[in-house]
Parts: structure tokens; sequence; C-alpha cells
């Protein structure tokens, strides 16, 4: 939305500097944006006599500043008041006081930058170099979309301890954690160590200081600080709702907890909960301590007996190697053989695919489509088993803004390419944190190999480790000298976490990864069939599986109210027979594990209470499935509002997002529409154990869920979106019930409260666009 006075801003700054040598327009379009503030820096450049200007606020302009002077609302240079001026109007502040700037706004600005200074009027009323230097960026100083007022504290706090050290320059306060705020804390910690040039480098000279500040509970003090302030920014992704750590100068046993879990996510050597060597260099740099032990590798070099026999006999576990080489001659390309080589000598292995893949100019839709059928017939032609990940690669620095329209366009077509060939192989990313985030929120890559040793991509700075991390790579070695046959090699140093991507193991064909599923499903179908023979019952074969699987987590008194009751006797037959409720198996497709109880429940609710008639309806056959997760999500909303004013962005960033802790997950969504669909066909009168095994193996049903499960139960993304709506607000006495469990006694205000507030009824609107634009992104990938 255009800003009436930033406009004028733009207007005059390139009326007044058109002709000046170096100067460069700006949009006139009222929209904040660093074109914008670069206009304003060469502006001020001429100002201070700076010819020709350019597009920079570098050591010339921030020297020229500091030699002027702090510059007040009385200042004689009405050019820099008026620059001054338009700034603060850029950043959110009314910037105008008379014809001269708002001194009152500069003093705000401070205030939130956490530089302002009691009882030092004058100084909090002019800017300094430093702080005109922040006035002209794009960093913002209260919580933004997904910033936490923790995280905000902590940045206020470090610009104001340090932001008159000659290295250090002014942070953004917005609440998140990126690359700005990670070289912030490691210039802090370079003062605070005694390092002789602070620059925020992670070198030999830092890595030296830090193994003599091992901290503990009890430990107190600065150091204190600047490590449980690494842990806030560290925390988000891995831990859910549990432990947190907070900013604090004392070592707690609070503070020893997380650090535990961190410890174990990151599969850190020790896990005792001390800020040691490994945990502060995990905390601060994506490749963590390259020198500690690992067990994984890989490598552009064929693995013969010789070296496979090396690499076990130097711990190594697994090693990754390359499926494609675009140039046959050149060593990268799995050779014949080579697989069952790293086998005998018991190793695993994991398949990588990279066809160059350094320049975002080779990253689309097409070339992703294209990658995957490759990545399909090499897989298939060194008899790699189906349901393995094979990481495709993104090896360069891929910014941010390259996210959208090449990178997750890519792996789009990738999903696209590996469906197109029936999902033999579910796809990973190997890249940076970034592009790993990206990559899995967006195109639900199963697990990542993270390219951490390249510590000062954009895309490793101020992202924490991805949560479906399974490898990370954190340090070249060259030459090294086999011996025998192996000769010289050259690897990378991978850290495996065993619990996440086993690799492959074995070169014998297996079925469908939901194999086991299946068999259960048959082989419970058939006690049920038994049991209808010998006792009297209207129920179906299929209702009694849904029933027995979903008995024990979903069959209490508020599943009675809503579905109904299940049958005892049956339940208790099937037990006498041997049946146990499985919780869960592998979902061919995404390679996630799916809820077995929570799919059955969802589809006991849909057979039992077919869908209304009016496309914008909904009823507690819902509630059993898509209707209660909402209702829930809907809660947790509530409850961040505060980090989430737009509940569409609160939808963007945790519905449905793997790896993203929330009461409306990833995997929930997958049994939500896998849950309908087998509901639908066992109405229709196909058995259970068929549509099953229709849906998870051959038949691929899966391939298309999202697709049917849009067009059979949502038909419009505006119906989908009223049905969102009305699970919420419409006034009936069992979705009352559920609200009051699901969304009152979570502590959340009822949505139909929150509809009637003013402006209520679109904020709810927004929120329930969120779960539209959910659904229909993934219809979206399928196709």
């Amino acid at each position: 939305m255009a800003d009436a006075k930033v406009l004028e801003g733009q207007k005059w700054v390139n009326a007044k500097y058109a002709g000046v040598s170096g100067y460069v327009k700006c949009p006139e379009n009222g929209q904040t944006g660093w074109s914008t503030m670069y206009s304003f820096i060469m502006g001020l450049q001429h100002e201070l006599g700076i010819s020709p200007v350019v597009a920079s606020f570098g050591e010339t302009t921030m020297s020229k500043l500091e030699a002027y002077k702090s510059i007040s609302d009385a200042d004689q240079n009405k050019n820099i008041r008026d620059i001054i001026r338009y700034g603060l109007f850029c950043k959110g502040y009314w910037g105008e006081s008379g014809d001269t700037f708002n001194a009152d706004a500069l003093e705000s600005m401070k205030q939130n930058m956490g530089i302002w200074q009691t009882g030092q009027d004058a100084w909090n009323r002019s800017v300094q170099a430093k702080v005109f230097k922040a006035l002209l960026t794009m960093d913002a100083y209260v919580v933004i979309a997904g910033g936490t007022e923790k995280v905000r504290g902590i940045q206020q706090w470090l610009n104001g301890r340090y932001w008159e050290k000659s290295a250090y320059y002014i942070g953004p306060c917005d609440g998140l954690y990126s690359r700005d705020v990670q070289k912030s804390l490691v210039i802090a910690l370079q003062y605070e160590m005694g390092i002789a040039s602070p620059n925020g480098q992670f070198g030999p000279g830092t890595q030296a200081a830090l193994k003599n500040h091992t901290l503990a509970e009890g430990a107190t003090g600065i150091m204190v600080n600047l490590f449980t302030a690494a842990c806030v920014f560290n925390e988000p992704v891995p831990f859910g709702d549990g432990v947190r750590t907070t900013f604090t100068s004392t070592f707690s046993s609070n503070i020893t907890e997380y650090v535990k879990l961190f410890q174990e996510f990151s599969y850190l050597p020790q896990k005792a909960g001390k800020g040691d060597y490994d945990t502060w260099c995990q905390l601060l740099v994506s490749m963590g301590n390259p020198d500690r032990d690992v067990t994984g590798a890989d490598t552009r070099f064929v693995i013969n007996a010789d070296r496979a026999k090396w690499l076990k006999n130097n711990r190594c576990e697994i090693v990754g190697r390359y499926l494609y080489s675009p140039d046959p001659n050149f060593e990268k390309e799995i050779k014949p053989g080579e697989l069952e080589t790293i086998l005998a000598a018991g190793l695993n292995f994991f398949p990588i695919m990279q066809v160059h893949g350094r320049d975002v100019t080779e990253y689309n839709y097409t070339t992703g489509f294209q990658h995957a059928l490759i990545a399909h017939d090499q897989a298939t032609k060194f008899g790699i088993p189906r349901g393995s990940v094979i990481y495709f690669a993104v090896d360069y620095d891929a910014t941010q803004d390259q996210m959208d329209p090449y990178i997750v366009k890519y792996f789009n077509g990738v999903v696209a390419g590996l469906a197109d060939q029936g999902k033999k192989y579910i796809h990973g990313v190997y890249g940076s944190r970034n592009v790993c985030i990206n990559a899995t929120e967006k195109t639900y890559a199963r697990y990542s190999f993270v390219s951490g040793m390249s510590w000062g991509f954009s895309g490793n700075l101020g992202f924490p480790l991805p949560a479906n991390w399974s490898l990370n790579q954190i340090k070249e070695i060259s030459g090294i000298e086999i011996g025998g046959e192996g000769g010289k090699i050259d690897l990378d140093h991978d850290v495996w976490r065993p619990d996440s991507d086993p690799g492959v193991s074995s070169l014998t064909a297996v079925a469908s990864p939901a194999a086991d599923f299946m068999v259960y499903i048959d082989q419970l179908y058939g006690t049920a069939q038994d049991y209808i023979a010998s006792h009297s019952t209207s129920s179906s074969p299929s209702q009694l599986v849904m029933e027995f699987v979903r008995h024990a987590k979903y069959g209490g008194v508020d599943w009675k109210i809503l579905i109904g009751s299940y049958d005892k006797d049956w339940v208790a037959y099937a037990k006498s027979k041997g049946h146990t409720v499985k919780k869960g198996f592998t979902d061919p497709n995404s390679g996630y594990e799916l809820g077995a109880e929570h799919l059955m429940a969802t589809a006991n609710g849909h057979l039992l209470i077919t869908q209304p008639t009016n496309p914008k309806s909904v009823n507690s056959g819902d509630i059993a499935g898509w209707g209660g997760d909402w209702m829930t999500f809907y809660a947790n909303w509530c409850n961040d509002e505060e980090k989430y004013a737009s509940g569409k962005a609160y939808c963007d960033a945790k519905l449905a997002k793997p790896g993203v802790p929330s009461s409306f997950g990833f995997t929930d969504l997958i049994e939500d529409a896998d849950g309908y669909l087998i509901a639908r066909a066992c109405a229709a009168g196909t058995p259970i154990n068929q549509i099953v095994r229709e849906h998870y193996g051959n038949g691929g049903g899966h391939l298309t869920r999202f697709t049917q499960y849009f067009n059979k139960r949502f038909s419009t993304a505006a119906d989908c979106k009223d049905q969102a709506y009305n699970d919420l607000t419409v006034q009936h006495p069992k979705f009352d019930t559920a609200r009051g469990v699901l969304i009152v006694a979570a502590g959340a205000k009822s949505p139909i409260a929150v509809s009637n507030e003013i402006g209520g009824f679109d904020k709810l609107q927004n929120f329930c666009q969120g779960f539209t634009d959910a659904i229909v992104a993934r219809v979206g990938a399928e196709s």
C-alpha cells in the first residue's frame, strides 16, 4: 500500500539530486524499499561533499558524518534535516515537525533501538553518524510477523551495550534471528573475549578463545548473557512447546535442560547440558565444530574396495554418492558394482542428484522435472530400492528473494517428476539451512542434507538447523592417502543423525513403505468378517476396522457425543484374536510417518456422518477430521496473536508445515485427506482393505490425495473458505461442545465473539483464507 509521505519523500529526493553525478532515481510508488533508501544515502553523500555519489553507506560516508557533528532538528543544513525527516517516515514514524524533522519521533526510534539514554535529552533528540546509517536501512525496530519480544529484547540489549564500539553497528530490533543479528552476537563475543579486531567472522582466534569459556549450571556474568542469547536464537524449530531458555546472566537448571535438548537435536558428542566448545560452535555457526568426530561422508570419488575398507576403519557408517554426472568421463557418477562394494564393507549410502546447480538460472520447474526423471531412471538402474530418499542439490548461496521464484519451483518440478514415475523415490534436499527450510516447508522434502561447512552463506547465517536434518556437511578434506588401490581422494565430513534417514542398507527390492499397514488392515478386516458372521451387528467390516484402530485414543466420551460409541464386544473379540492397535506407518508419497489412529478416527466420522449437500455447510463428521484440527489450530492462533496479528500469516507459518510444531501438523492434514477418501470409498461399497491397498499401493491414490480431497469435499476455494468459517462459528449443539473443549478450554476466545467484534469478521475471514490457501497449494503441488 502506498504511503503519501513516503511518496512525497521519493519525489523530493529525485527532484533535489537528479543532476548529481552518480545519483540513481528511486521509484515513486509510495513504498519503502532499498532503492528509496539508496537514493537518500546518495543525497546525504552529496550534502557531505562526496562525489560521485554511490548507493552504499560506506566508510567514507561514515567518516564524513562523524566529522560533521551530531545533527539536531535545528541544524543549518535543511536538506540533511529533510533526509532525516523522510527517513523517519520510511521507518514508520511521523517524521515531520514544522519545517524540520520530528525529534520526538527520533527519540521513539532510539528507544525501540535500545540506545536511548536516561537524562540525555539533547543526545536523544539528535542524530549521530551510526544512528543516521541505521535510519537509512530497511531494518525494523518493532516486532514484525514471526518475530518475538524475547528476541527483540536481546537485539535491543546488544545495541545498547555495543553500539558505540567501533566494529559494531546498530542492528534490527524486529524480533527475528537473522544474519545481521548473528554477526552482531559474534562481534559482542569477540569484544568480551578480548579479540584484538572484532569483525563478526568465526575465525581461528574466536574459536581458540571460546575453548576457554565452558559454562555450566551456576555460572553467571556477561558470557552467560551471550550464551543464552545464542540459545534463544536457536530455539524455535526443534523443541515445540517444551523447555525454553531465557535471556539471562545466570546459568539456571532450565537452561541446562534446554541445552541438553539442543545437544541431542544437534547430535553433539556430550549431552550433559554444559556450554562447552562444541555447543558454542553449534549455536553460532552452521558447521559447528568442524573437527568433531563424524560417522558420515560424501565424495565425488568412486568408492572401490580399498576406499570402502578405509572408510569403515575410520568410523564412517554412511557415504553419499552421486546418481548422475553430465560428463560421462568424470568420476562423479556411481559406477556399476560400486554400491555393492559399499554395502559389502558394512557401509550404508545415500544418493545425491546434482547437475551443475551453481547458479540461480539453473533452477526452474522444467529443470526440476527433468532432474527427477533422470534421478528415477538412474536410481532404478543401480537397483536402489523403492522408498529411498534422493537428495536434490542446490549448490550455491541462494538468497531469500530467489526461493519462491526459482528454488521452490525447481523442487515443485522434482515432486511432479517423481510422481510422474509413480513416486518410487522420495525427495530430500541438499543446500544451505534456508534452502532446506524452504524446500521442506513448501515442497515437503522428507530430509535435509545441510551444506553447513559453507557457514558464510547468507542461507546459513541467521537460520536454525532444519528440524528434519539428517546430514550436516561440516568440513572438506582434500588429498587423503588411502593406500593400495585407493589412491588419493577428497571427502566431505558429514554429521549423520542416526534417528533420521537410515540411507540404503540393501539393494533388495521392497514393496510399498505402507505394505505393513496393508497387511495389518487385511488381517483385521478378515477378523471383522468372522465377528459379523457369529454376532448380531449392523456394522460393516470396514466400520469395525475403523472402530478398532481408533478406539483407544479416539473412543472417549467426547467422541461418543460426536460420532457415537464403538462396539466394545468387537474390540474384545479382535484382541482375543491377537490384534493390537497399530499406531503408525510410512506414507509412500511423503516418507513421513502417518498416525493410523487419527486416520481411522477421521474415516469413521466421515463414514457415519455423510457430508452435507450444501457445499458451504459443515457437520460433526468434519469435526472428526479437519474441522476438529482447525478448531484447535484457531485456539493456538488466539494464544499466539501477539506475534501473528494476521491469521493468514499464522497459517502460512504454522499450518501443516513439516517440522513446525503445530496442533494442525503436516501429517494431520494428510490423515484428514486420506481418512475422508477412505470413508467415501467405503460408503460407495469398496471394502476398506481394498481401498487402503489402492490408495497406498500400486493404485497410487496417494499421488492425487489433495486433488481428490479438495474436489470431493470443498469443490471451490470460496466454498472451502466458507466451510472453514462455518466450522468456527455455526451455532449447533455438537459444534458448541467441540469448540468448548478444543477452543475455550485452551484459554482462547470464542470465534463467534471474535466475528462480532469491530473488524472481527474480516480478521476471521483472513484466518480462514489461510486454511484455503494451504489446501489449494497442495492441490497445485500435485498438478
